[in-house]
């Protein structure tokens, strides 16, 4: 038809012509530097924690790189470039801060906004042709689109891999403090400096640490992976700190599924209770299949830290040796006597045998005995006490009592001692303990 216009498409050779004048005068130094400025601070007033120093110098390091890098592609046919190096270290740098991925991912958002607004005021300043103009901005859109989806994709890879390396330095860090304090002596041969050694733990070493143990059960069925054996155990800890009223709390994973970790109590009433016998047992609640935990008893300072730690070891050693489907939770305090006399199996059994004899059976009967005589001697020998936690009637158990001794031979108190051990080495290690 006679008059009639053809508009331009964003690929035409009309829009490249204007983009590439566009291009040449930008990338001149104070024009390329003002672009930067706008974009920096519109990002920072978006995103305040890019505001220190550092932060700002490294991401105008990026935004600088990156405008060299993408202004060229918007003129020419293919739209291919490389991530600039600055870019990649700004990512880094918010990995080692600490910060979140989404605050990356955030900034390249924010940047594409900036950008388009940017280049909207640019194409009217510039009173870019009416026909022209749509094509322009549809041209921009897409490949600033471009320019995000591929510094995003690129860049979260650089992200993670800095976070990993800086949370593996850190754990080894910790780790290899952690093991120097234990062993009362640093990598070099020197006595560990105790102020030092509470910096690199981020954990006040002064005061009362009640030290723990976490694992899991054998794997198998629904027992979680390494890795999330891992995040698991780091909640479970997190969960009994809270219980035990502190927020102060230290974790080492000392395996695939097993962790370590100290909880300072300050509370001089609370850490009375708890170095009692039974004092823990309020945390049973809190742990559940498939984890696992041992408990030390609190010490004060770097060597009740490592003291602590090693009760805790003890602890787990007995659980590991009893009889599956025991409880979940031991403490030290509460299995001190098993773990001392297993540490000869053939001793303890011989022990078992020789004090509990007639009471030493597999049957239900003398496993009622058993149970009612312990609760009787733990309970200081008193019927109304015994009873009451065993749910039965006092008389119950004076005559239980009476059935022993007819059993055993003899008063229970001539041998207290000894039947309160092999009865405590029972109750830890379980019906496997019988000879």
């Amino acid at each position: 038809m006679a008059g009639s216009h053809s508009v331009p498409g964003p690929d035409s050779e009309e829009i490249r012509a204007w983009l590439a004048d566009y291009v040449y005068e930008t990338m001149r130094a104070e024009s390329l530097e003002q672009l930067v400025d706008r974009l920096n601070s519109v990002i920072i007033a978006r995103i305040p924690e890019l505001a220190d120093r550092d932060m700002r110098r490294d991401l105008t390091a990026s935004t600088r790189a990156h405008a060299r890098a993408m202004l060229p592609g918007l003129a020419s046919d293919t739209f291919e470039f490389a991530i600039p190096e600055e870019a990649h270290a700004f990512a880094r740098t918010i990995a080692r801060r600490g910060f979140e991925l989404r605050l990356l991912l955030r900034v390249y958002h924010v940047g594409q906004e900036a950008v388009l607004d940017y280049m909207t005021e640019a194409i009217d300043q510039r009173q870019a042709p009416h026909d022209i103009e749509r094509a322009l901005l549809l041209r921009l859109f897409e490949r600033s689109s471009k320019w995000v989806s591929t510094s995003v994709e690129l860049l979260t890879d650089t992200y993670m891999e800095e976070r990993e390396r800086v949370f593996r330095a850190a754990l080894n860090r910790r780790t290899e403090t952690v093991h120097a304090l234990l062993a009362d002596i640093d990598s070099v041969g020197a006595a560990v400096d105790t102020e030092q050694a509470s910096i690199r733990l981020g954990y006040r070493l002064a005061g009362q640490h009640l030290a723990f143990v976490l694992w899991t059960d054998e794997p198998g069925g629904d027992i979680p992976g390494d890795g999330e054996a891992i995040g698991l155990l780091d909640r479970v800890a997190a969960r009994l700190a809270g219980a035990l009223g502190t927020a102060r709390l230290l974790t080492v994973p000392a395996g695939a599924s097993s962790m370590w970790a100290w909880a300072g109590v300050d509370d001089a009433d609370r850490i009375v209770k708890l170095a009692a016998p039974g004092g823990l047992s309020s945390l049973t609640d809190l742990v559940e299949a498939p984890v696992r935990v041992a408990f030390g008893v609190p010490g004060a300072q770097v060597a009740g830290f490592r003291a602590s730690h090693r009760e805790a070891v003890a602890a787990r050693n007995v659980a590991e040796r009893a009889t599956s489907g025991g409880p979940r939770v031991h403490a030290y305090r509460d299995v001190e006597i098993a773990y001392l006399a297993g540490a000869d199996d053939a001793a303890m059994r011989g022990l078992i045998g020789r004090e509990l004899r007639p009471l030493a059976g597999r049957d239900g009967n003398a496993a009622r005995l058993r149970a009612t005589l312990h609760v009787y001697l733990q309970c200081h020998r008193s019927p109304e006490a015994a009873a009451k936690l065993l749910g039965v009637h006092k008389n119950t158990v004076r005559y239980r009592i009476q059935r022993i001794e007819e059993l055993l031979g003899y008063p229970i108190e001539e041998r207290s001692l000894a039947l309160e051990t092999a009865l405590a080495c029972l109750a830890a290690y379980g019906p496997g303990a019988l000879p």
